[in-house]
């Protein structure tokens, strides 16, 4: 269950962290869109589940209609997700299951579930930079995708 056991420090470290990312011009387009090239450069055969041709340049693909909605839409959920998180923990992990039973129908490998992780938090790191993006506020958010993602797996078990 998403976070049983996470201080209040770890919570307020991403969603503050997030609020800075999200005051960002077009934040969903932009962020989607790195959140995803660094995603399928650390798993190319992943590609295949958005039915996108993993020799496909990146560069370019990036740019078409259907990625930007796709990513944009990714950004959206992550950033409804956040503002659950703390106050309404339960409904999160219902919602947490139910979107990896679906990404699970889709053919989601239990590991790209960390590769996102590693994407997102590396996109949130390169936002913010190094002064704001500290190794207390990087742990809280392996903290708290780590928890998201067990849910998330935890699903494909069910």
């Amino acid at each position: 269950m998403v976070a049983d056991n996470m201080s209040y420090s770890t919570v307020s470290n991403v969603v503050d962290t997030w609020e800075q990312v999200r005051r960002n011009d077009n934040f969903e387009e932009i962020v989607g869109r790195e959140l995803f090239l660094k995603f399928f450069a650390l798993e190319p055969d992943a590609m295949v589940i958005f039915e996108l041709d993993p020799e496909s340049n990146l560069e370019t693909l990036s740019k078409s209609c259907r990625f930007v909605k796709h990513s944009s839409y990714v950004i959206k959920m992550i950033d409804k997700t956040l503002a659950m998180l703390g106050p309404d923990c339960e409904l999160l992990t219902e919602v947490l299951l139910e979107l990896g039973q679906k990404h699970f129908c889709y053919g989601v490998k239990p590991e790209y579930y960390l590769s996102m992780g590693r994407a997102l938090i590396h996109v949130v790191e390169t936002v913010l930079g190094e002064s704001r993006f500290t190794p207390e506020v990087k742990d809280s958010w392996v903290e708290v995708y780590g928890a998201f993602s067990y849910d998330l797996i935890r699903a494909q078990k069910m």
